[in-house]
């Protein structure tokens, strides 16, 4: 099990930009399957990217294909989503979750992301 902590909360303007971190805690960090969600008020938990263990296989939700990139640091157990072109769509709680092979998702506490007009 990898304990998972967010960071990079914030409000930003339309067209802004953030750098969400998830942080892991452990050893087997690069054995992890890394990727983030976002819930909006009102609406399901929705999957936005993913990075798999080799570090550079990567998917995307349409929505934010191209504006947003997903990286990972295995030496210091963090991922990233760079988020670019940031709009008021984009407004929700983002999750960062772990998948390995035959194991349990675990999942961050989330972090509030807000984009004003």
């Amino acid at each position: 099990q990898v304990l998972l902590v967010e960071s990079g909360a914030g409000l930003v303007q339309a067209g802004g930009s953030l750098r969400l971190s998830c942080a892991a805690s452990g050893r087997a960090f690069s054995a992890y399957t890394i990727g983030w969600f976002r819930q909006a008020p009102g609406k399901e938990r929705e999957f936005v990217a993913a990075i798999m263990r080799n570090g550079y296989t990567t998917y995307y939700s349409d929505s934010v294909k191209g504006p947003f990139i997903i990286s990972r640091d295995n030496a210091k157990n963090t991922a990233y989503l760079h988020m670019n072109s940031l709009r008021p769509e984009d407004t929700a709680v983002y999750y960062c979750y772990a998948d390995r092979p035959g194991g349990v998702r675990n999942w961050g506490q989330g972090t509030q992301v807000t984009v004003s007009e």
